[in-house]
């Protein structure tokens, strides 16, 4: 199969005129100018490489779109892949978390649930899909379930959190209650009758979880079994350079969202991957008031965006720092493809390249915001938009790879 006549982003240059041709799902040339053979050229369109999302916080929102109202999760699954396939992402890591603040959606039973029918359905699905396990540190009854499940090969990558207000994240008690109001859906006002009395009873809840234990050794035993299996550990809101030495030394490989610039600077000088949110770099400024994405990347710090809870944000971002001439679009890209790749040892993706993968989007720039118009994942359509099929029929464009398959 021939992708003609295109411009093509390959891991050091952009080709104005390309094609790529792909058998048995791999990337077998590339050439400048149109293919040799009668295909339907797709001048006007952009190949890149196959987005790969580290982070992404959609699935428990898909499963309970709201309080209390729970969707079985092989349908919130199935509905948040298409999602993702549409948005370009070929490879992508759902966040799961375990037992956060006694949340139903997000204890043991609930998260594990979740990984195992994500593990169980992943042969159906467009996009390739992995499990990202979230452990909070406050609660280290999961230890044991995340070693289980990582003994399993369940698991695909770990990050280690601690979202007690008053640090990291949320170091902005304030804004913490307004997060809890507006997003966890927990009512403030029942908690008393002034401003006085709701502040002192919250404040009592934190300082209840700020004391509640942090068994590091329990951590440690966690990040061991999953350094057995090669799965990558990362840290979470790291804000001070203490805790990135700590999480370094621990074995950590990536630093996800530090909420200061020491922090990622700390990360960056370990020889850590660092990752920030898509969305934050898009809107230039962090919903929690921390570290901007965009004054990261401006001063070099960020090696990987992820979709954190928005998954559009991938693409639009890369080809908005293309856009305002933060940086090519070839490096850009990086940051969303062959970056993340790298560091969860995915040696057979995330670039336009000789024997990788064809895991390849087709975007169209010819509007104010790039769009999706195909998404391949293998050498396969996953996803085919209107516009593309008013470009080239689909089963002739497809009909080389078809024959030769028959041929054999």
């Amino acid at each position: 199969m021939w992708l003609s006549d295109l411009k093509v982003v390959l891991p050091d240059q952009t080709l104005e005129r390309g094609s790529v041709l792909i058998e048995d799902g791999i990337i077998v040339d590339i050439i400048e100018g149109a293919a040799p053979v009668a295909v339907p050229s797709l001048s006007g369109l952009t190949l890149i490489p196959g987005l790969i999302d580290l982070h992404g916080d959609m699935l428990e929102r898909d499963v309970q779109p709201r309080p209390s109202a729970r969707f079985p999760t092989e349908i919130g699954l199935l509905e948040l892949d298409k999602r993702l396939a549409g948005a370009g992402i070929t490879t992508a890591y759902a966040a799961i978390s375990f037992a956060w603040r006694g949340n139903d959606l997000r204890s043991q039973e609930s998260a594990t649930e979740m990984i195992e029918t994500l593990n169980r359905l992943n042969d159906d699905t467009l996009v390739d899909m992995y499990v990202h396990a979230r452990f909070e540190v406050t609660n280290p009854a999961t230890g044991p379930i995340l070693s289980d499940l990582l003994e399993k090969n369940l698991i695909q990558l770990v990050s280690i959190m601690d979202h007690t207000p008053g640090q990291g994240q949320y170091s902005d008690v304030d804004r913490y209650l307004n997060f809890m109001h507006k997003w966890l859906g927990v009512d403030i006002a029942s908690l008393g009758t002034s401003k006085e009395e709701i502040m002192e009873k919250m404040k009592t809840n934190i300082m209840e979880q700020a004391e509640a234990p942090r068994d590091w050794d329990v951590v440690r035993d966690v990040i061991a079994v999953a350094l057995k299996h090669n799965v990558p550990v990362a840290s979470h809101d790291d804000d001070t350079l203490q805790k990135v030495q700590e999480q370094d030394e621990m074995g950590v490989s990536i630093s996800e969202f530090p909420v200061s610039k020491e922090a990622a600077q700390a990360a960056k000088d370990n020889g850590m991957w660092v990752i920030m949110g898509a969305p934050n770099a898009y809107r230039g400024q962090s919903t929690s008031n921390n570290l901007s994405a965009m004054d990261a990347i401006n001063d070099g710090l960020v090696d990987i965006l992820a979709t954190d809870y928005y998954p559009a944000a991938l693409l639009h971002t890369a080809f908005k720092l293309n856009r305002d001439g933060v940086m090519p679009l070839h490096d850009s890209l990086k940051l969303v493809s062959t970056n993340a790749a790298d560091a969860m040892n995915l040696t057979d993706r995330g670039r336009i390249e000789k024997g990788y993968s064809a895991d390849l989007v087709l975007v169209h720039e010819n509007t104010r915001f790039p769009q999706v118009r195909g998404t391949i994942r293998q050498g396969q359509p996953i996803y085919w938009d209107s516009h593309l099929a008013d470009v080239s029929d689909l089963s002739s464009l497809f009909r080389l790879e078809g024959e030769k398959q028959a041929n054999h």
